[in-house]
Protein backbone atom coordinates (compact mmCIF):
# COMPACT_ATOMS: atom_id res chain seq x y z
CA UNK A 1 0.00 0.00 0.00
CA UNK A 2 2.87 2.41 0.53
CA UNK A 3 3.23 2.74 -3.09
CA UNK A 4 -0.12 4.10 -3.58
CA UNK A 5 0.48 7.18 -0.85
CA UNK A 6 2.21 9.92 -3.48
CA UNK A 7 -0.73 9.39 -5.80
CA UNK A 8 -3.12 9.67 -3.33
CA UNK A 9 -0.91 12.74 -1.83
CA UNK A 10 -0.73 14.04 -5.27
CA UNK A 11 -4.67 14.10 -6.05
CA UNK A 12 -5.18 15.44 -2.70
CA UNK A 13 -2.74 18.34 -3.59
CA UNK A 14 -4.14 19.40 -6.99
CA UNK A 15 -7.52 19.71 -5.23
CA UNK A 16 -5.79 22.42 -2.78
CA UNK A 17 -3.55 24.27 -5.66
CA UNK A 18 -6.81 24.22 -8.10
CA UNK A 19 -9.44 25.78 -5.89
CA UNK A 20 -6.40 28.13 -4.36
CA UNK A 21 -6.29 31.66 -6.05
CA UNK A 22 -3.76 31.95 -9.07
CA UNK A 23 -0.95 34.55 -8.29
CA UNK A 24 -1.68 37.84 -8.85
CA UNK A 25 -0.39 39.86 -11.98
CA UNK A 26 1.97 42.67 -11.16
CA UNK A 27 2.39 45.10 -14.13
CA UNK A 28 5.85 47.33 -14.43
CA UNK A 29 3.73 50.11 -15.25
CA UNK A 30 4.11 52.95 -17.63
CA UNK A 31 7.24 55.28 -18.45
CA UNK A 32 7.81 58.40 -19.99
CA UNK A 33 10.47 59.20 -22.34
CA UNK A 34 12.53 60.46 -19.28
CA UNK A 35 12.28 57.36 -17.64
CA UNK A 36 9.70 58.81 -14.82
CA UNK A 37 6.96 56.54 -13.75
CA UNK A 38 3.69 58.13 -15.17
CA UNK A 39 -0.04 57.05 -13.69
CA UNK A 40 -2.23 56.20 -16.82
CA UNK A 41 -6.44 55.61 -16.18
CA UNK A 42 -7.03 51.89 -16.81
CA UNK A 43 -10.23 52.96 -19.45
CA UNK A 44 -7.91 55.32 -21.04
CA UNK A 45 -7.37 54.60 -25.10
CA UNK A 46 -3.58 54.58 -26.29
CA UNK A 47 -2.58 55.03 -29.45
CA UNK A 48 0.81 53.03 -30.99
CA UNK A 49 2.61 55.50 -32.51
CA UNK A 50 5.94 53.46 -32.93
CA UNK A 51 7.33 50.03 -32.10
CA UNK A 52 11.48 50.26 -31.94
CA UNK A 53 13.04 46.48 -32.06
CA UNK A 54 16.85 46.81 -31.13
CA UNK A 55 19.41 44.08 -31.23
CA UNK A 56 17.84 41.89 -33.87
CA UNK A 57 21.21 41.48 -35.51
CA UNK A 58 20.19 38.74 -37.94
CA UNK A 59 16.73 38.77 -37.57
CA UNK A 60 14.28 40.58 -40.02
CA UNK A 61 12.38 43.22 -38.07
CA UNK A 62 9.44 42.06 -40.05
CA UNK A 63 9.52 38.45 -38.73
CA UNK A 64 9.60 39.82 -35.06
CA UNK A 65 6.64 42.21 -35.74
CA UNK A 66 4.58 39.33 -37.28
CA UNK A 67 4.92 37.83 -33.77
CA UNK A 68 3.61 40.60 -32.01
CA UNK A 69 -0.22 41.33 -31.23
CA UNK A 70 0.17 44.78 -31.47
CA UNK A 71 0.71 46.47 -34.60
CA UNK A 72 2.05 50.13 -34.76
CA UNK A 73 -1.57 52.07 -35.33
CA UNK A 74 -3.65 49.86 -32.63
CA UNK A 75 -5.52 51.50 -30.05
CA UNK A 76 -5.76 49.67 -26.86
CA UNK A 77 -7.31 50.24 -23.97
CA UNK A 78 -4.73 50.68 -21.30
CA UNK A 79 -6.20 47.92 -18.93
CA UNK A 80 -5.65 45.46 -21.80
CA UNK A 81 -2.08 46.58 -22.42
CA UNK A 82 0.09 44.32 -20.36
CA UNK A 83 -1.81 41.22 -21.28
CA UNK A 84 -0.97 42.01 -24.76
CA UNK A 85 2.67 42.90 -24.02
CA UNK A 86 2.88 39.31 -22.49
CA UNK A 87 1.23 37.95 -25.17
CA UNK A 88 3.43 39.26 -27.72
CA UNK A 89 6.75 38.54 -25.76
CA UNK A 90 5.28 35.09 -25.32
CA UNK A 91 5.19 34.05 -29.30
CA UNK A 92 8.73 36.13 -29.44
CA UNK A 93 10.73 33.78 -27.43
CA UNK A 94 8.73 30.68 -28.58
CA UNK A 95 10.30 31.05 -32.01
CA UNK A 96 13.54 29.87 -30.46
CA UNK A 97 15.11 32.75 -32.22
CA UNK A 98 16.26 34.76 -29.09
CA UNK A 99 17.48 34.54 -25.46
CA UNK A 100 15.86 37.30 -23.79
CA UNK A 101 12.85 39.37 -24.98
CA UNK A 102 11.69 42.66 -23.13
CA UNK A 103 8.75 44.68 -24.10
CA UNK A 104 9.11 48.36 -22.76
CA UNK A 105 6.15 50.91 -22.75
CA UNK A 106 7.41 54.24 -23.11
CA UNK A 107 4.53 57.28 -22.93
CA UNK A 108 5.16 60.30 -25.43
CA UNK A 109 2.02 62.02 -24.36
CA UNK A 110 -1.01 61.22 -22.92
CA UNK A 111 -2.35 59.09 -24.90
CA UNK A 112 0.35 57.78 -27.50
CA UNK A 113 2.73 55.43 -27.14
CA UNK A 114 6.10 53.90 -28.12
CA UNK A 115 6.84 50.17 -28.06
CA UNK A 116 10.63 48.63 -27.13
CA UNK A 117 11.24 45.55 -27.80
CA UNK A 118 14.95 44.98 -26.60
CA UNK A 119 16.30 41.64 -28.06
CA UNK A 120 19.40 38.77 -27.31
CA UNK A 121 19.87 36.64 -30.36
CA UNK A 122 21.12 33.13 -29.66
CA UNK A 123 23.81 31.40 -30.87
CA UNK A 124 22.48 30.19 -34.28
CA UNK A 125 25.66 28.31 -35.69
CA UNK A 126 26.26 24.54 -34.21
CA UNK A 127 29.15 22.64 -36.05
CA UNK A 128 29.40 20.14 -33.26
CA UNK A 129 30.96 16.64 -32.91
CA UNK A 130 28.07 13.91 -32.23
CA UNK A 131 27.99 11.42 -29.11
CA UNK A 132 24.66 9.73 -28.33
CA UNK A 133 23.39 6.59 -27.46
CA UNK A 134 21.90 4.24 -29.44
CA UNK A 135 18.96 2.84 -26.48
CA UNK A 136 15.96 4.39 -25.83
CA UNK A 137 16.97 6.88 -22.74
CA UNK A 138 19.97 6.54 -20.35
CA UNK A 139 19.02 4.15 -17.90
CA UNK A 140 18.57 1.80 -20.43
CA UNK A 141 22.14 1.99 -21.49
CA UNK A 142 23.53 2.36 -18.18
CA UNK A 143 21.49 -0.59 -16.23
CA UNK A 144 20.58 -2.95 -19.32
CA UNK A 145 24.31 -2.52 -21.42
CA UNK A 146 26.52 -1.57 -18.35
CA UNK A 147 27.34 1.47 -20.18
CA UNK A 148 29.12 -0.32 -22.85
CA UNK A 149 30.53 1.96 -25.09
CA UNK A 150 30.74 0.29 -28.11
CA UNK A 151 26.74 1.11 -28.07
CA UNK A 152 27.37 4.92 -29.19
CA UNK A 153 27.14 6.95 -32.40
CA UNK A 154 29.42 9.47 -33.31
CA UNK A 155 29.89 11.80 -35.78
CA UNK A 156 29.46 15.83 -36.65
CA UNK A 157 26.24 17.36 -36.95
CA UNK A 158 25.88 20.99 -38.58
CA UNK A 159 23.12 23.15 -37.22
CA UNK A 160 22.06 26.84 -38.70
CA UNK A 161 18.64 28.21 -36.88
CA UNK A 162 18.41 31.23 -38.94
CA UNK A 163 20.10 31.21 -42.18
CA UNK A 164 18.34 33.95 -43.75
CA UNK A 165 16.87 35.66 -41.20
CA UNK A 166 13.67 34.16 -41.59
CA UNK A 167 13.71 31.69 -38.82
CA UNK A 168 15.01 29.21 -41.72
CA UNK A 169 16.75 26.00 -40.25
CA UNK A 170 19.46 23.70 -41.91
CA UNK A 171 20.22 20.53 -40.06
CA UNK A 172 22.96 17.95 -41.63
CA UNK A 173 24.07 14.91 -39.43
CA UNK A 174 26.87 12.17 -40.54
CA UNK A 175 27.03 9.72 -38.12
CA UNK A 176 28.72 6.26 -37.71
CA UNK A 177 29.36 3.42 -35.16
CA UNK A 178 26.53 1.51 -33.90
CA UNK A 179 24.67 2.49 -36.36
CA UNK A 180 24.98 5.03 -39.39
CA UNK A 181 22.91 8.15 -40.39
CA UNK A 182 23.06 10.63 -43.48
CA UNK A 183 20.16 13.18 -43.16
CA UNK A 184 19.67 16.56 -44.13
CA UNK A 185 16.69 18.87 -43.82
CA UNK A 186 15.34 22.20 -44.24
CA UNK A 187 12.33 24.75 -43.09
CA UNK A 188 11.00 27.75 -43.21
CA UNK A 189 8.46 28.66 -41.36
CA UNK A 190 7.97 32.13 -43.19
CA UNK A 191 7.88 31.50 -46.99
CA UNK A 192 5.46 33.56 -48.43
CA UNK A 193 4.82 37.64 -48.30
CA UNK A 194 2.17 37.53 -45.87
CA UNK A 195 4.29 35.31 -43.16
CA UNK A 196 1.62 32.44 -42.64
CA UNK A 197 2.74 29.68 -44.90
CA UNK A 198 5.77 27.50 -44.43
CA UNK A 199 7.37 24.74 -45.80
CA UNK A 200 9.96 21.54 -44.68
CA UNK A 201 11.84 19.17 -46.39
CA UNK A 202 14.11 16.41 -45.75
CA UNK A 203 16.05 13.22 -46.16
CA UNK A 204 17.56 10.18 -44.40
CA UNK A 205 19.52 7.82 -44.96
CA UNK A 206 19.95 5.08 -41.63
CA UNK A 207 21.84 1.74 -41.27
CA UNK A 208 21.44 -0.71 -38.20
CA UNK A 209 23.73 -3.03 -36.33
CA UNK A 210 20.76 -4.27 -34.20
CA UNK A 211 17.25 -3.22 -33.96
CA UNK A 212 14.15 -4.80 -31.70
CA UNK A 213 12.72 -7.44 -33.58
CA UNK A 214 9.84 -8.40 -30.40
CA UNK A 215 8.80 -7.39 -27.61
CA UNK A 216 9.30 -9.81 -24.75
CA UNK A 217 6.53 -11.29 -22.24
CA UNK A 218 8.07 -8.84 -19.99
CA UNK A 219 8.01 -5.81 -21.86
CA UNK A 220 11.44 -5.98 -22.89
CA UNK A 221 12.84 -5.30 -27.00
CA UNK A 222 14.32 -8.58 -27.95
CA UNK A 223 17.26 -7.27 -30.56
CA UNK A 224 18.25 -8.57 -33.83
CA UNK A 225 21.98 -9.04 -34.10
CA UNK A 226 24.20 -10.26 -36.46
CA UNK A 227 27.88 -8.79 -37.47
CA UNK A 228 26.88 -6.58 -40.23
CA UNK A 229 24.33 -3.74 -40.14
CA UNK A 230 20.69 -5.77 -40.31
CA UNK A 231 18.43 -3.23 -41.20
CA UNK A 232 18.36 -0.24 -43.72
CA UNK A 233 16.30 2.32 -44.31
CA UNK A 234 15.44 5.22 -46.35
CA UNK A 235 13.21 8.43 -45.57
CA UNK A 236 11.83 11.48 -47.61
CA UNK A 237 9.96 13.58 -46.25
CA UNK A 238 7.76 17.02 -47.28
CA UNK A 239 5.57 19.65 -45.16
CA UNK A 240 3.46 22.13 -45.84
CA UNK A 241 3.03 24.60 -43.22
CA UNK A 242 -0.40 26.88 -42.32
CA UNK A 243 -0.15 29.46 -39.70
CA UNK A 244 -2.85 32.06 -41.15
CA UNK A 245 -2.82 33.12 -36.52
CA UNK A 246 -0.56 33.58 -34.09
CA UNK A 247 -1.14 30.15 -31.93
CA UNK A 248 -2.51 27.57 -34.38
CA UNK A 249 -0.66 25.85 -37.18
CA UNK A 250 -1.68 22.95 -39.58
CA UNK A 251 0.76 20.31 -41.05
CA UNK A 252 0.37 18.90 -43.99
CA UNK A 253 2.93 15.94 -44.79
CA UNK A 254 3.85 13.79 -47.65
CA UNK A 255 6.48 10.93 -46.22
CA UNK A 256 8.19 7.88 -48.03
CA UNK A 257 9.55 5.23 -45.88
CA UNK A 258 11.94 2.67 -47.75
CA UNK A 259 12.53 -0.75 -45.56
CA UNK A 260 15.39 -3.44 -45.82
CA UNK A 261 15.84 -6.07 -42.97
CA UNK A 262 17.62 -9.89 -42.72
CA UNK A 263 15.50 -12.18 -44.27
CA UNK A 264 15.64 -14.36 -41.00
CA UNK A 265 13.93 -11.85 -38.83
CA UNK A 266 10.47 -12.53 -40.96
CA UNK A 267 10.70 -16.43 -39.77
CA UNK A 268 9.07 -18.01 -37.02
CA UNK A 269 12.12 -17.72 -35.30
CA UNK A 270 12.01 -14.33 -34.77
CA UNK A 271 8.96 -12.39 -35.69
CA UNK A 272 7.00 -13.10 -38.78
CA UNK A 273 4.61 -10.37 -37.80
CA UNK A 274 7.53 -7.85 -38.09
CA UNK A 275 6.57 -6.16 -41.27
CA UNK A 276 3.23 -8.09 -41.92
CA UNK A 277 4.67 -9.43 -45.08
CA UNK A 278 7.30 -12.59 -46.04
CA UNK A 279 9.14 -9.83 -48.37
CA UNK A 280 12.14 -8.56 -46.71
CA UNK A 281 12.20 -5.16 -48.82
CA UNK A 282 9.20 -2.84 -48.71
CA UNK A 283 8.10 1.02 -49.47
CA UNK A 284 5.28 2.70 -48.27
CA UNK A 285 3.86 5.83 -48.02
CA UNK A 286 3.17 8.29 -44.70
CA UNK A 287 0.17 10.76 -45.31
CA UNK A 288 0.30 13.01 -42.14
CA UNK A 289 -2.43 15.96 -41.01
CA UNK A 290 -1.13 17.61 -37.92
CA UNK A 291 -3.24 20.50 -36.30
CA UNK A 292 -1.13 22.14 -33.12
CA UNK A 293 -1.76 24.86 -30.47
CA UNK A 294 0.31 26.89 -28.09
CA UNK A 295 -0.27 29.57 -26.01
CA UNK A 296 2.71 28.88 -23.60
CA UNK A 297 5.17 30.92 -21.56
CA UNK A 298 7.72 28.96 -22.32
CA UNK A 299 7.48 26.71 -25.24
CA UNK A 300 10.05 24.24 -24.16
CA UNK A 301 9.73 24.14 -20.57
CA UNK A 302 5.75 25.60 -19.60
CA UNK A 303 4.62 26.87 -16.97
CA UNK A 304 1.48 28.75 -17.82
CA UNK A 305 -0.73 28.59 -21.10
CA UNK A 306 -1.77 25.63 -22.94
CA UNK A 307 -1.69 23.50 -25.67
CA UNK A 308 -3.14 20.58 -27.70
CA UNK A 309 -2.37 18.64 -31.10
CA UNK A 310 -4.63 16.14 -32.58
CA UNK A 311 -3.17 14.13 -35.51
CA UNK A 312 -4.31 11.64 -38.34
CA UNK A 313 -1.72 9.32 -39.90
CA UNK A 314 -2.39 6.93 -43.28
CA UNK A 315 -0.18 4.95 -43.68
CA UNK A 316 -0.20 2.50 -47.10
CA UNK A 317 -2.08 3.06 -49.43
CA UNK A 318 -4.21 -0.17 -48.52
CA UNK A 319 -7.26 -0.66 -45.90
CA UNK A 320 -5.58 -3.95 -44.35
CA UNK A 321 -2.87 -6.22 -44.47
CA UNK A 322 0.87 -5.23 -44.78
CA UNK A 323 1.63 -2.09 -43.19
CA UNK A 324 -1.58 -0.15 -43.51
CA UNK A 325 -2.40 1.67 -40.85
CA UNK A 326 -5.06 4.49 -40.17
CA UNK A 327 -3.96 6.40 -37.07
CA UNK A 328 -5.24 8.91 -34.78
CA UNK A 329 -2.81 10.80 -31.74
CA UNK A 330 -4.10 14.11 -29.35
CA UNK A 331 -2.58 15.23 -26.58
CA UNK A 332 -3.85 18.33 -24.06
CA UNK A 333 -1.82 20.15 -21.80
CA UNK A 334 -2.57 22.70 -19.15
CA UNK A 335 -0.03 24.95 -17.10
CA UNK A 336 -0.99 26.86 -13.93
CA UNK A 337 1.17 29.36 -12.31
CA UNK A 338 0.19 29.55 -8.69
CA UNK A 339 1.01 31.77 -5.47
CA UNK A 340 4.68 31.69 -3.83
CA UNK A 341 6.42 30.39 -7.46
CA UNK A 342 4.38 27.07 -7.51
CA UNK A 343 3.19 25.88 -10.33
CA UNK A 344 1.42 22.91 -12.07
CA UNK A 345 0.44 21.32 -14.66
CA UNK A 346 -1.44 17.73 -16.17
CA UNK A 347 -0.65 16.26 -19.87
CA UNK A 348 -2.89 13.99 -21.04
CA UNK A 349 -2.51 11.95 -24.51
CA UNK A 350 -4.33 9.47 -26.45
CA UNK A 351 -3.80 7.12 -29.64
CA UNK A 352 -5.73 4.64 -31.46
CA UNK A 353 -4.58 2.54 -34.41
CA UNK A 354 -7.36 1.06 -36.77
CA UNK A 355 -7.22 -1.76 -37.88
CA UNK A 356 -6.39 -3.43 -34.55
CA UNK A 357 -4.37 -5.56 -36.19
CA UNK A 358 -1.04 -4.31 -37.22
CA UNK A 359 2.52 -5.37 -37.80
CA UNK A 360 5.27 -4.96 -35.32
CA UNK A 361 6.72 -1.93 -36.74
CA UNK A 362 2.86 -0.11 -36.06
CA UNK A 363 3.04 -1.21 -32.54
CA UNK A 364 5.04 1.37 -30.64
CA UNK A 365 2.91 2.63 -27.47
CA UNK A 366 3.90 3.77 -24.52
CA UNK A 367 8.15 3.42 -23.91
CA UNK A 368 8.95 5.66 -26.63
CA UNK A 369 9.65 9.48 -26.62
CA UNK A 370 7.67 11.36 -24.38
CA UNK A 371 5.06 8.71 -24.84
CA UNK A 372 6.21 7.10 -21.39
CA UNK A 373 5.46 6.72 -17.62
CA UNK A 374 7.60 8.60 -15.20
CA UNK A 375 9.09 5.25 -13.44
CA UNK A 376 8.60 2.52 -16.06
CA UNK A 377 11.42 3.77 -18.19
CA UNK A 378 13.07 0.39 -18.62
CA UNK A 379 9.62 -0.72 -20.26
CA UNK A 380 8.16 -0.60 -23.34
CA UNK A 381 4.28 -1.63 -23.62
CA UNK A 382 3.29 -1.96 -27.20
CA UNK A 383 -0.31 -1.19 -28.37
CA UNK A 384 -2.92 0.17 -31.22
CA UNK A 385 -4.98 1.75 -28.59
CA UNK A 386 -3.31 4.08 -25.69
CA UNK A 387 -3.75 6.69 -22.77
CA UNK A 388 -1.58 7.99 -20.74
CA UNK A 389 -1.75 11.25 -18.04
CA UNK A 390 0.70 13.19 -16.14
CA UNK A 391 0.48 15.01 -13.08
CA UNK A 392 3.01 17.17 -11.71
CA UNK A 393 3.33 19.83 -8.81
CA UNK A 394 6.65 21.96 -8.86
CA UNK A 395 8.25 25.12 -6.91
CA UNK A 396 10.87 27.09 -8.12
CA UNK A 397 13.87 27.02 -5.47
CA UNK A 398 16.58 29.11 -6.91
CA UNK A 399 17.43 31.08 -9.76
CA UNK A 400 20.86 32.52 -10.47
CA UNK A 401 23.15 33.29 -13.23
CA UNK A 402 26.91 32.81 -13.55
CA UNK A 403 28.87 35.37 -16.31
CA UNK A 404 31.18 33.85 -18.91
CA UNK A 405 34.65 34.91 -18.31
CA UNK A 406 35.37 35.29 -22.08
CA UNK A 407 33.78 38.25 -24.35
CA UNK A 408 31.08 36.84 -25.90
CA UNK A 409 28.32 38.99 -27.21
CA UNK A 410 25.58 36.10 -27.82
CA UNK A 411 25.97 33.96 -24.28
CA UNK A 412 27.54 36.56 -21.73
CA UNK A 413 26.51 34.75 -18.73
CA UNK A 414 24.75 30.84 -18.05
CA UNK A 415 21.26 30.87 -16.34
CA UNK A 416 20.51 28.24 -13.84
CA UNK A 417 16.87 28.18 -12.38
CA UNK A 418 15.91 25.03 -10.19
CA UNK A 419 12.30 23.31 -9.41
CA UNK A 420 11.63 20.59 -6.98
CA UNK A 421 8.70 19.05 -8.18
CA UNK A 422 6.09 16.27 -7.07
CA UNK A 423 4.29 13.84 -9.70
CA UNK A 424 1.75 10.86 -10.51
CA UNK A 425 1.10 9.12 -13.92
CA UNK A 426 -1.71 6.81 -15.11
CA UNK A 427 -1.81 5.10 -18.35
CA UNK A 428 -3.10 2.18 -20.38
CA UNK A 429 -2.05 0.27 -23.44
CA UNK A 430 -4.81 -2.00 -25.46
CA UNK A 431 -3.22 -5.12 -27.93
CA UNK A 432 -4.88 -8.07 -29.21
CA UNK A 433 -4.09 -11.25 -26.97
CA UNK A 434 -1.70 -13.04 -29.56
CA UNK A 435 0.74 -9.78 -28.79
CA UNK A 436 0.01 -9.51 -25.09
CA UNK A 437 2.48 -9.06 -22.73
CA UNK A 438 2.44 -8.55 -18.69
CA UNK A 439 1.99 -4.48 -19.14
CA UNK A 440 -0.73 -4.80 -21.44
CA UNK A 441 -4.39 -4.34 -21.11
CA UNK A 442 -4.10 -3.22 -17.40
CA UNK A 443 -3.89 0.33 -15.78
CA UNK A 444 -0.55 1.23 -15.21
CA UNK A 445 0.51 4.10 -12.22
CA UNK A 446 3.86 5.52 -10.84
CA UNK A 447 4.88 8.36 -8.94
CA UNK A 448 7.91 10.27 -7.64
CA UNK A 449 9.85 13.16 -6.75
CA UNK A 450 12.28 14.97 -8.62
CA UNK A 451 14.47 18.20 -9.46
CA UNK A 452 14.58 20.28 -12.85
CA UNK A 453 17.55 22.03 -13.93
CA UNK A 454 16.63 24.94 -16.61
CA UNK A 455 19.84 26.27 -17.58
CA UNK A 456 21.35 27.90 -21.27
CA UNK A 457 18.55 28.01 -24.18
CA UNK A 458 15.76 26.05 -21.88
CA UNK A 459 17.58 22.92 -21.99
CA UNK A 460 16.36 21.50 -18.83
CA UNK A 461 17.42 18.31 -17.12
CA UNK A 462 15.20 16.13 -14.88
CA UNK A 463 16.84 13.65 -12.08
CA UNK A 464 13.64 12.26 -11.06
CA UNK A 465 13.37 9.40 -8.36
CA UNK A 466 10.28 7.48 -9.20
CA UNK A 467 8.73 4.01 -8.43
CA UNK A 468 5.72 1.54 -10.07
CA UNK A 469 3.19 -0.63 -8.85
CA UNK A 470 5.42 -3.92 -9.84
CA UNK A 471 7.43 -1.96 -6.45
CA UNK A 472 9.97 -0.98 -8.14
CA UNK A 473 12.16 2.23 -7.59
CA UNK A 474 14.71 4.30 -9.21
CA UNK A 475 16.40 7.36 -10.12
CA UNK A 476 16.04 8.32 -13.88
CA UNK A 477 18.04 11.31 -15.88
CA UNK A 478 16.06 13.09 -18.81
CA UNK A 479 17.66 15.96 -21.03
CA UNK A 480 15.72 17.85 -23.09
CA UNK A 481 15.90 21.19 -25.01
CA UNK A 482 15.60 23.15 -28.03
CA UNK A 483 19.18 22.40 -29.28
Amino acid sequence: MKYLKLPIILLALCSFFQSAAQEKKTYPGFYDEMNNKVSVDSSAKLFITKINIIGNNKTKEYIILREMRIKKGDSIIAANLFEAIEESHNLIYNTSLFSEVEIEPVLTTAFTLTLNVILKERWYIYPTPQFKLVDRNFNEWWKTYNADLTRVIYGAKFLHYNISGRGDQLRIFLQNGYARNFSISYSAPYSNKRLDEGYSIGFNIIQNREFPYKTSYNNGLLLYKKSNFEKDGVLVNATYISRKGYFKKNYFSVLFNYIKVNDSVLTNQYNPHYLNSTKSIISFPDLIYTCSYNNTNNVDYPLKGKSYSFSIVKRGLGISGGVNMLALDATFKKYFTLRNHFYTNIQLFTKIKLPFKQPYINQRSLGYSNFYLRGLEYYVIDGVAAALSKYTISKKIISFKIPIPFNIKAVPYIPFSFYAKTFADAGFSYNSKEFDTRLNNMLLYTGGIGIDMLTLYDINVNLEYSFNQLREKGLFLHVKGSL
